[in-house]
């Protein structure tokens, strides 16, 4: 009913492909307590292939079916006390064979909201995804197909004018109810903290379990003991002030080895990346003045 409050938030996570790889998961996890205490309920990729994926899967011939919407909506928590349901599964923007086709990335994600949004019409629905380089996403996803299927994608897309801003059109002209939150992959390390509160419907302030364990881990020994006595004054900094002392101690001490990921596909070069890097800085340009749209950044 118009004006009527929304009866649930419901946030989707949605990967995209390399780059979550059941991170958020295993946090939403360690972090459950805090979310109950403030009405959030998870669900892992399992409650995405048992109910949302056949639903997604007959949208190739037809429109979903009533039943089918209907099977969707149902899996709405109904405990009175949960009042935000997040779910989380890379799969639906699209599956990860289907993420680069029709000469875009996931050709079928604007369709696979608007089923979501029909389902959950009195909901405030959410989207949370993690956008990467096509420099690094392109070959990522050229590497894990079949030499067959590589080769076609190769011959029936022009890879050179890839970009996240078209998926993220088509979302919004088929759903346009969809509040979407994007954020770079690249970023993770020190931002992490910042999407499990994004997701998790938190508190900007609240504290989370494992914000910087990521960014440890890309440390050199000498980094992590410098990192665990920034994080050990927690008292008496602000979150700001620690994120940049950590952002300093990541730069002046990486595990190099950690940070750059070798991409084995031939003749995918540097001078290649590079320029990918270019379109990919003013993708994120353009997304940031989108309506309904909100980057998150360090």
């Amino acid at each position: 009913m118009q004006g009527q409050e929304p009866t649930m938030q419901v946030a989707i996570h949605a990967g995209a492909a390399f780059t979550d790889e059941g991170r958020l998961l295993r946090s939403l996890q360690v972090n459950g307590e805090a979310l109950a205490q403030n009405g959030v309920a998870f669900f892992g990729p399992r409650r995405y292939r048992q109910v949302f994926k056949p639903a997604f899967q007959a949208l190739n011939s037809r429109p979903p079916l009533p039943d089918e919407i209907e099977l969707i909506r149902s899996n709405l928590p109904i405990h009175p006390k949960v009042k935000r349901a997040i779910f989380t599964s890379e799969g639906f923007i699209g599956e990860r064979d289907a993420a680069l086709a029709d000469g875009q990335f996931y050709p079928a994600a604007g369709k696979r909201l608007s089923v979501l949004e029909e389902a959950f019409n009195d909901c405030q629905l959410e989207l949370f995804l993690a956008l990467r380089n096509p420099g690094s996403f392109i070959p990522k996803h050229l590497i894990s197909l079949s030499e067959q299927a590589r080769e076609d994608v190769i011959r029936n897309n022009d890879l050179s004018h890839l970009s996240w801003v078209g998926m993220i059109e088509d979302i919004r002209d088929f759903a346009p109810g969809v509040q979407i939150t994007l954020w770079c992959n690249e970023d993770i390390p020190l931002i992490w903290g910042d999407v499990v509160r994004s997701v998790g419907g938190l508190d900007l302030n609240a504290p989370i379990e494992d914000e910087y364990d990521l960014l440890v881990s890309l440390l050199t020994e000498d980094g992590q003991t410098h990192a665990k006595a920034i994080l050990d004054q927690n008292t008496t900094l602000t979150r700001g002030e620690t994120r940049d002392a950590l952002t300093a101690v990541l730069e002046d001490h990486a595990q190099r080895d950690k940070m750059e990921e070798e991409l084995e596909l031939p003749g995918w070069s540097d001078e290649i990346i590079e320029a990918f890097s270019e379109l990919y800085a003013q993708d994120l340009s353009e997304l940031e003045t989108m309506a309904e749209v909100r980057v998150l950044k360090p």
